[in-house]
Formats: structure tokens, sequence, C-alpha cells
């Protein structure tokens, strides 16, 4: 198709995912058509530094031919067929291998198409084992505000973003939220000046709202807890120290699950294969997709632990759900090969190696007006904007609006950076970038940022 008739097309016919079509009546979308290592490039040729691996996804870079390769090769042996009560060697192998990378007793994998729908697994699968156990009140979920966990209807009601749900409410009733690890505004969240001054303490009191909550509703109602390791939306909120293993003890004293909601933070975003290794707690499912493949073939999981999964294995028990794709066998031969590069190439230790010069660079923008926080583990970070740095002051609601999808996005990206500008919570820059990058890289990133923030700040 001529460049016109794609940019036609793509207005009359390709609905994007969270997005204002009608931005593209008169304007042509961006279009991008290749990608090499870090760098993606659109069908002018221009190059952009892919500064959120896609969407927090592309761990091994683009262009990886022996990911293509892969599937080339199992598509050609066999390209499709169901874990409906059957099974075929790679998702065993990948199973086996996941459960192998797992903490703890996580030894049974349960495949899904992504992460959104590894979500809805989890919790049908918890509200079942409190059946199978003889606790069938048991089916609350409680998760934190504005944490985003996918767009299904169960997934979406323990998302915590107001204005993600309400255009599909009534949604699955029995989720509910606790404050977020937002250590920036921990003095605003918790109402409690003093913590906004002590991490530690901060995070004991974030931990102890989750229990605080569980005895709210009744112990005898709540099924599981899901929380993001270093939670996405708002911005990169990292869990203050201790945080984790608060939380796992209030989970095992009410006899709650603690679901590991790692679909972004897993296979080396942080630098460890799962995020919970990272910060020293073992839950007892943990979600996971994206950088499974690195995104060349679409692949979600429920690594689930074998206290949970046992009474799923006895006499006619069994979990009554599925996906025609989950566990495909295109993808799951990918994440083999995906992860197989990981270890050859050593990608998890290259981010625990550079993590601390990638936070330091981005540090450097904190002498910027505009600039309120950075924050963030391994290679997973969010600049928070604001206002007045003295009182922390941040937008409002049209100022954000002008801000944001008035000139950051745009700018950001006509300045050659493809990264997140977003407002689900206060307005942050998000960075995730591919794990192969360097120095080089966080320089480029940094620059970028300065140029681009420095004119946001004059247009104020």
């Amino acid at each position: 198709m001529s460049t016109d008739s794609l940019d036609q097309a793509a207005y009359d016919h390709l609905w994007m995912h969270f997005t204002r079509m009608s931005g593209y009546r008169d304007s042509p979308v961006p279009t991008i058509v290749r990608g090499e290592g870090a760098r993606i490039y659109d069908r002018d040729g221009k190059s952009y530094l892919d500064g959120l691996a896609g969407l927090f996804v592309v761990q091994a870079g683009h262009g990886r031919v022996e990911l293509a390769e892969a599937a080339y090769k199992q598509a050609q042996e066999l390209a499709f067929f169901p874990l409906w009560s059957y099974a075929h060697p790679q998702a065993i192998e990948l199973a086996d291998r996941l459960a192998d990378y797992a903490p703890g007793d996580l030894n049974k994998v349960f495949f899904t198409t992504g992460g959104g729908e590894a979500v809805e697994t989890a919790w049908k699968l918890a509200k079942q084992y409190f059946k199978l156990v003889g606790k069938p009140m048991k089916h609350k979920v409680i998760s934190r505000a504005i944490a985003y966990h996918g767009t299904p209807q169960g997934a979406l009601s323990i998302t915590g973003i107001p204005d993600a749900k309400k255009y599909f409410e009534p949604l699955v009733p029995g989720a509910f939220k606790v404050p977020n690890t937002n250590f920036y505004r921990a003095a605003e969240i918790s109402g409690v000046p003093a913590l906004g001054e002590d991490l530690e303490a901060f995070g004991r009191w974030a931990a102890d709202q989750v229990e605080a909550m569980i005895l709210a509703e009744g112990a005898d109602t709540v099924a599981a807890v899901f929380v993001e390791p270093v939670q996405n939306s708002g911005g990169c909120f990292p869990p203050p120290p201790g945080y984790f293993q608060r939380l796992r003890e209030i989970c095992d004293r009410h006899d709650v699950l603690l679901v590991s909601d790692e679909v972004i933070c897993a296979f080396g975003r942080l630098g460890t294969m799962f995020a919970c290794e990272k910060f020293d707690y073992v839950p007892d499912i943990i979600t996971c997709a994206k950088g499974m493949t690195s995104g060349y073939s679409p692949i979600g999981a429920a690594v689930v632990s074998d206290r949970i999964a046992a009474p799923f294995y006895e006499g006619t028990n069994y979990f009554p759900h599925g996906y025609t794709f989950g566990g495909h066998p295109v993808s799951a031969a990918v994440a083999m090969a995906n992860l197989d590069l990981f270890e050859r190439e050593g990608l998890n230790q290259h981010v625990l190696d550079n993590e601390g010069a990638f936070r330091a660079t981005l540090e450097k923008l904190k002498d910027l007006p505009i600039v309120g926080d950075v924050r963030g583990d391994g290679y997973f970070y969010g600049i928070e904007l604001v206002k007045d740095k003295d009182t922390k002051a941040t937008f409002d609601d049209d100022e954000s609006e002008r801000l944001l999808r008035g000139f950051l996005s745009k700018a950001l990206y006509d300045a050659g950076l493809y990264c997140r500008a977003d407002d689900r919570g206060d307005p942050v820059v998000q960075l995730a970038p591919p794990l192969i990058v360097g120095q080089a890289e966080f320089d480029e990133i940094e620059q970028t940022l300065r140029s681009v923030l420095t004119e946001a700040w004059t247009r104020l």
C-alpha cells in the first residue's frame, strides 16, 4: 500500500488500543516498520531509541534472528495444538524451565495468551482453590491504588485506576483497594507527615493497610492479594525494605494467597528472572508474560505453588479454565530460545551491573524545576513531573492534558525517543529500555529528556 493508502486504512479499519482515534482523522498514524537492537524505525527511515522496549516487552532487543528462526522451525514441525487434555514437548519443556527458575515450591505452570489472562487465571484459581479446601466464602481480592492488572473483566476489577474501569462497570464484584508504595507521596497518602521521612516505616504502614482491609472485609472472605514487585501505573513504585516480608506474614496469618503480578517485572526487567527473587519473597502464584519471549510471540503464564495446586490433582477435581492459544507451540519454542539467549548473553547480570549507572544518569534530571522524583529499579524507571518542587504540587487535569498529550508525548517522539508520558496518577515519564542497552543509551535518554522537559517548563 502507498503511504497515503496506509494512513487512510489506519483510520478507516485499524482500531488502535487505548487510542483517541479522532486524533488521526486528519493526521498520519506514527507507523513503525522495523527494529534493530535498541532502535526502531518509522516508514520514512527515521530512527528512534526504544525507551519502553515496545511495551515493557522486547528484553533482548529487536531483530534477533535466532528468535525468528525458532518460530519458523517450530511452525514447520507443529504450528498448533491445544493443551486441553493433551500436551506437546515445547509446553512441557518451557513449564519445566519456568518451574526451575521460580522460587520455593512454585512448580505448576498454567499457560495463557498474555498477562491480563494470567491475572484472570490467578483469581479464578484462587476462588476455586478455597472452595476445594472447604472455605467457599473466600473469594475477594485486594490490590493497590492506581495499579494496573489487565483488561479482562476480572483483571480490570483488580486494577486500581478509576478511569480505566468506569466505562465497563459493573465489573466482577469483590475487589478492594489499599494504598500503594509511592514514597514520594507518603505523607499525603498516609496522612502521617513523619512517614514521608522514614521509608521503612512507610513500607510497614502500607503493608499493614492490607491487613486492615482483610480484617474489615473478614478474613474468611478474602482469597488473594495481588501486587506488582514494582508497581507500574503511577510511575514505578518500588517496595520499601521489609514490605514484602511483612505482606507475606499477613497473608500467611489470614490464609490469603499472595499473587506476585510480574507481567512487567519478570524476565530481567529488574535483573532477575522472577522479580520476587530481587526482593526476597516467595508468593503463592506468579503471573507473567511480556518478556518471556521478548515479544517475538505472545504467551503468558500463572506459576502456581504445589500447595495451591494439590487439591486440583485429587480425584475428579480439575480447573475448568483455559485458552485456545495458551501455551502455543510456536510461542513456547520462542520462549525457550529467548531464555537460552538470556543465559548465553547474561542479560540479567547485565542489568544488575548497569542499573546503578542508569539510575545515576536519570537522577541528573533532578536539577530541572519540572522533575520532582526519579524512582524505580533495574531497567524500569519513572520520572514524576511537578509544577513546584518545594511543595510537590502536581498538575491539575487540564494542565496534565496540555503537558502530556498536548506536548510531551509528541515532542519526545519527534526528538527520537519512544517512551511513555502517563498520568494514571500523577504525571510521569516512564522508561524501560531493552535489557541490552548501556551507558551510551542512558546518556541519549537523559539528553533527550533534558531538552524536551526544559522546553515543557517554558510552556507552562
